[in-house]
């Protein structure tokens, strides 16, 4: 049949986790898009210029960040999850 309609959420959809996941999320965007700040050859490093080096360095960094976002956002998620199941019971 059919399935019943989800009731509204109560509390907050923005919560400090999820603009903390956010900011994970935005930082690599921002600082790939500013390339005047990485638009040089100095520093070299093994003779690789800044310019790679840092985007490469980028990668790794992006590779945390959408990690830690997606692990702040399913702990949320499971503690909303518990806490709606304790209460239904």
């Amino acid at each position: 049949m059919t399935e019943p309609a989800e009731t509204p959420r109560s509390g907050p959809i923005v919560t400090p986790t999820r603009v903390v996941a956010g900011l994970c999320l935005f930082l690599p965007f921002v600082a790939m898009l500013w390339v005047s700040s990485y638009a040089k050859v100095e520093p070299t490093l093994i003779g690789i210029p800044f310019f790679y080096w840092y985007q490469m360095l980028w990668v790794l960094i992006s590779t945390a960040l959408t990690m830690t976002a997606y692990k702040l956002v399913r702990r949320e998620q499971r503690a909303l999850r518990a806490r709606k199941d304790g209460v239904s019971q």
